[in-house]
């Protein structure tokens, strides 16, 4: 076995975000920027009235009240032609553009409108309730940095900046190859010794979560004819993910019928609980991550390893989150394996934020980690630990 940082270090070592593709602004959420977003226009593009009310001088209104001449108005994109000048006021409204000799607004309910004349009762200075020209972004400025997962926001101010294509990290196209005589999927009828497969549908939808796109190979029996015709189908994808048949068993199959295929190992069981007989290698250059069989195992598993070579492959951070938190138990010392302890999370009354966990821990049992807030995270070795010390945790809420 492996150490659980070493594991990681060798299944990222050579990977590399994919090439980009263009695409319209109206498919970009959720997609992972490959260039940044830059500004083709200005914004505002000139001068423009933050409220409606009166464009003026400001030195017209130094004594108030003062009553101007209405020369004319300035509503949203139809500027006013002409020039303000001494004694004069244009009517404007939100957005309108500040007419030239104008340097402030008077908002309307500080002026009494009297058609050919206003009376102003109050003002400020240069500048007030006017946006100046470039006030959120420039020509040429950067609004969305590569590297970033667009979202709705993101796509907001790309829209703004006039940017109509945007270039982002192809999807990764991850193949999911499920094993086992045992397992069926949901809604088949079950034969004595079968169970319902969960693991398959799970994975798809996290691997679409993390921005992925899946293909389903369906299950593989345990026989080497129908383990080796799915696995072919996974060609053509970017990294193949294989559940079950990775143990010891006599129909534990995987690696001998993919070796046969061209699957180069690189390592076989880590130190890690759940999760133990994890598999990494790489089959005619493509990535082969071979997940354990229960379905605890194969979502922790997929957590701590397709997601950062999922994110890799996007060109993002791979780092796990993690914080500090309270136990709301007791745990012994730990044994020689890194441990991933299902947990809740609540407040006590100091509002410090605690995490309990389950006094039953099996990787069968899938309920647990459903309703489990977050993983306790226990180094090989870890001493033990009681009811209001700190622990490191992981938070599951994407998972």
């Amino acid at each position: 076995m492996i150490p659980l940082s070493e594991a990681r270090a060798r299944i990222l070592a050579n990977i590399q975000p994919l090439p980009a593709e263009q695409v319209p602004l109206t498919q970009g959420l959720g997609r992972v920027l490959a260039a940044d977003v830059v500004a083709r226009v200005t914004h505002p593009p000139t001068a423009v009235s933050a409220m409606d009310g009166w464009a003026v001088r400001t030195a017209d209104i130094a004594t108030l009240p003062v009553t101007l001449a209405r020369i004319g108005e300035a509503p949203a994109g139809r500027p006013f032609a002409g020039m303000v000048g001494p004694g004069q006021a244009v009517r404007i409204f939100t957005g309108g553009a500040l007419p030239d000799g104008a340097d402030t607004v008077v908002v309307q309910e500080d002026a009494a409108d009297h058609g050919a004349t206003v009376t102003l009762k109050d003002g400020g200075g240069p500048g007030r309730w006017v946006r100046p020209a470039g006030q959120d972004f420039c020509l040429g400025d950067v609004g969305v940095p590569a590297g970033r997962r667009l979202t709705v926001r993101d796509l907001a101010l790309a829209a703004s900046m006039n940017v109509p294509w945007l270039k982002v990290r192809r999807r990764p196209r991850v193949s999911i190859l499920a094993t086992g005589d045992e397992v069926v999927m949901p809604g088949d009828t079950l034969a004595p010794g079968q169970i319902v497969s969960s693991n398959s549908l799970a994975l798809c939808a996290l691997v679409r979560q993390l921005g992925g796109e899946a293909v389903d190979l369906g299950i593989a029996g345990d026989n080497r004819d129908s383990l080796a015709e799915l696995a072919v189908a996974a060609s053509g994808t970017d990294l193949l993910v294989t559940i079950g048949g990775a143990s010891v068993g006599e129909h534990d199959l995987v690696r001998s019928v993919l070796g046969h295929a061209g699957l180069e190992l690189d390592f076989w069981k880590i130190a890690m609980r759940p999760g133990k007989p994890l598999m990494f290698g790489r089959i005619k250059g493509v990535p082969m991550l071979g997940l354990p069989g229960n379905p605890v195992s194969a979502l922790v598993c997929a957590w701590l390893f397709l997601r950062p070579l999922l994110l890799g492959m996007q060109g993002l951070p791979t780092e796990d989150e993690t914080r500090e938190a309270v136990i709301g138990g007791n745990l012994g010392a730990n044994d020689s394996r890194a441990d991933f302890i299902r947990a809740k999370l609540s407040r006590d009354a100091q509002g410090r934020e605690v995490a309990t966990p389950f006094p039953k821990q099996d990787s069968g049992m899938l309920s647990r980690l459903a309703w489990a807030d977050c993983l306790i995270l226990r180094d090989p070795h870890a001493l033990p630990v009681t009811a209001g010390d700190t622990v490191r945790i992981m938070p599951l809420d994407a998972l």
